[in-house]
């Protein structure tokens, strides 16, 4: 991304009061800001948007976990069609915000048998490898058109989500030779029924090379892409789908790790955006975390449903220009 480009974000990013915004960023003096420190006429003071950002970002950590969708999912279309900041620097702080979210539910999913790293890291690799190609292709694209392909896309996931048949103990008869060579099985107890659960998975090269294709779509849109590792971990390979939304959390935060640096080189990640919307996220996904073993998916499911509804209509009109 170039400096022009870069610059002009900056100018839209901060569209209420950009010296403030860029002074907290640390991108001017604080002798340069003291003479435009009144917020523009009619518009919020500065600090409201990080503020916004940490209470959005917390309510959307405590269900991203339980719906398995990853925090980017939900936070690239909210707060790009909602908060005055640039697509670019807003899928920047996505992946990060994404990434957050699966590094702080990570521990308690492992130690509960719910996310297993034996079935993330092939799946990770090439996801990972992938998302790096799509984070450069989306940030060579015009930020219109992307926010257009980024609500077309959410609302694809809408559908998805909404007429997928998720089975929450799939039956695997046999494990294919190549998930037995990595030994891609497991046992947890599930909180809900005391169940005790013993799980193997097969179709793991069809997996890989969907995993493949999941990584392209994060590194573009900056959205983690957890709304596609649960069905295909779950649908596609066979995982219980506790299983494949734990799993999804680990495999999330390498994707998410390689497409982020991408952001990073180029300029694309404002501390003002993501720190605020990573600490927000990180305790709430914490909460979610906690209700991943108690809560019926169904409820989150459809709470998650409606809301990426609204985000995803509202980020196509707005790359249509029919709602600024």
């Amino acid at each position: 991304m170039s400096a022009a480009r870069i610059g002009g974000g900056m100018a839209r990013a901060w569209r209420p009061t950009a010296m403030g915004g860029l002074l907290m960023a640390g991108l001017v003096p604080a002798s340069a800001a003291a003479a435009s420190s009144a917020p523009a006429a009619g518009g919020p003071a500065w600090w409201v948007w990080p503020l916004g950002l940490f209470v959005v970002c917390f309510l959307m950590g405590i269900v991203a976990v339980p719906a398995g969708i990853g925090g980017g999912t939900l936070f690239v279309p909210i707060v790009g069609s909602f908060f005055p900041f640039h697509l670019d620097f807003v899928r920047g702080a996505g992946l990060l915000v994404a990434l957050a979210s699966a590094l702080s539910a990570g521990p308690m999913l492992l130690r509960g048998g719910l996310g297993s790293l034996r079935l993330a890291l092939p799946l990770a690799l090439l996801a990972s490898a992938s998302s790096i190609g799509g984070a450069m292709l989306g940030l060579a694209m015009p930020a219109h058109i992307v926010q257009i392909l980024l609500g077309a896309l959410v609302l694809g996931i809408v559908v998805l989500m909404f007429v997928s048949k998720k089975s929450e103990f799939p039956h695997v008869e046999r494990p294919d030779r190549l998930s037995q060579a990595l030994a891609l099985h497991g046992v947890f107890v599930d909180g809900a029924s005391g169940r005790t659960v013993h799980w193997q998975v097969h179709r793991t090269v069809p997996g890989l090379l969907v995993f493949l294709g999941i990584g392209v779509l994060a590194g573009m849109f900056g959205i983690g892409a957890g709304w596609a590792n649960v069905p295909a971990l779950n649908l596609l390979m066979g995982a219980p789908l506790k299983v494949a939304a734990g799993t999804s959390s680990l495999v999330l935060s390498l994707v998410d790790s390689a497409a982020a640096w991408v952001y990073l080189n180029k300029g694309a990640v404002l501390p003002m955006i993501a720190v605020p919307s990573v600490v927000g996220m990180m305790l709430g996904a914490r909460i979610g975390a906690r209700l991943l073993n108690v809560l019926k998916g169904a409820v989150v499911r459809r709470m998650v449903i409606g809301v990426l509804l609204f985000a995803g209509v509202r980020a196509l009109l707005k790359g249509l220009e029919l709602w600024t």
